[in-house]
């Protein structure tokens, strides 16, 4: 769906999944339960396919807050550090974070939107694992959840969206009342109970009991399609509006990104946010997928991974001299 490439970020399916006969995560009363789905997993992954099996025991805390400004793990997973661990595909499309909220979350995500392809990849790795695993399945409730909003097909369906329109226009509250009534809720950049950061909002399914995966996936893609029309209609109220303001906007903060001397992530975030939408209304020119790093590698934890000097230079001059050298190789002035 190419028409939604300037919108839609990218979509994801995840799947959450409890084995049969063992108490839920925060009642594990033995390391050797926890163990024994580590392992169990671990031997599954090994015969399906390429994956990294990382136990976050043996990541610095750092390493792991990376891969949660990655979007790969959550913030469940690094407080039980001690005994969980995350497997990553080779692609990087599927992940599978274990012992977490629940003992299995499985996910997959792809650029732009397009829910279906992710949707068969997970479900072609759950099969696999439902079939060499006893899964909790109650046929009234369905899969048994730590969550009672994940009974049922155990299945979140999310859509992560740029609406700067609607953020600068002031209806981003209207868009999180309309998507409320449809039955899904809607989250920040870094999902449940994060802020709202550049304009980026997580839209999904609330509950998953008394539907198909099917039908979360539908519900999904119709509120889409209806945040989509209503960003679009924003876009264009303020290309007629405010054309020459928000020009001006967007050129300075290009300006900061490559001459600033010291930059705050949230700032970042801001001013890369700005970029990208002069890049979505032609003002700028951009490479958009190394460009879209760039909200990953200045924040905190990849920056750190990236640049070894912070003993010698602040985190704020380290992100600004790193950001000032990608920014003028990545975007240029448009119209």
């Amino acid at each position: 769906m190419d028409e939604f490439k300037d919108v839609a970020i990218s979509s994801r399916i995840r799947l959450a999944r409890n084995v049969s006969g063992f108490n839920f995560f925060t009642k594990l009363t033995s390391e050797a339960d926890a163990e024994f789905i580590l392992k169990s997993m671990e031997r599954i992954l090994i015969g399906y396919g390429n994956f990294d099996f990382l136990r976050l025991k043996n990541l610095s805390l750092n390493e792991c807050n990376a891969l949660l400004e990655r979007h790969i793990i959550s913030k469940e997973l690094i407080e039980n550090k001690d005994i969980s661990a995350v497997a990553i595909s080779a692609d990087g499309h599927k992940t599978i974070m274990m012992n977490e909220e629940d003992h299995l979350r499985l996910q997959c995500i792809y650029d732009g939107f397009n829910l279906l392809k992710p949707y068969r990849e997970i479900k072609a790795l759950d099969d696999i694992i439902l079939s060499e695993i006893d899964i909790a399945y109650s046929d009234e409730l369905g899969f048994i959840t730590a969550s009672p909003s994940n009974l049922g097909t155990g299945m979140r369906a999310s859509v992560m969206l740029f609406l700067p329109a609607l953020e600068r226009r002031g209806e981003i509250e209207i868009m999180k009342n309309e998507v409320r009534l449809s039955g899904l809720t809607i989250r920040g950049l870094y999902g449940e109970g994060s802020g709202n950061y550049g304009g980026f909002y997580q839209i999904s399914n609330q509950n998953s009991l008394g539907l198909s995966e099917e039908e979360i996936i539908d519900n999904v893609t119709e509120q889409i399609f209806n945040v989509y029309e209503m960003e679009m209609s924003a876009r264009e109220d303020i290309l007629s509006s405010d054309h020459l303001k928000l020009k001006d906007e967007i050129f300075r903060a290009y300006g900061i990104l490559k001459e600033c001397a010291s930059l705050e992530e949230g700032e970042m975030i801001k001013l890369l946010s700005l970029v990208k939408f002069g890049g979505v209304l032609g003002f700028l020119n951009i490479k958009n997928k190394e460009f879209e790093r760039l909200f990953t590698e200045g924040a905190s934890a990849n920056l750190r991974e990236l640049a070894n000097f912070f003993e010698i230079k602040k985190e704020e001059v380290v992100r600004a001299e790193y950001i000032n050298k990608k920014i003028k190789h990545l975007v240029t002035k448009g119209g």
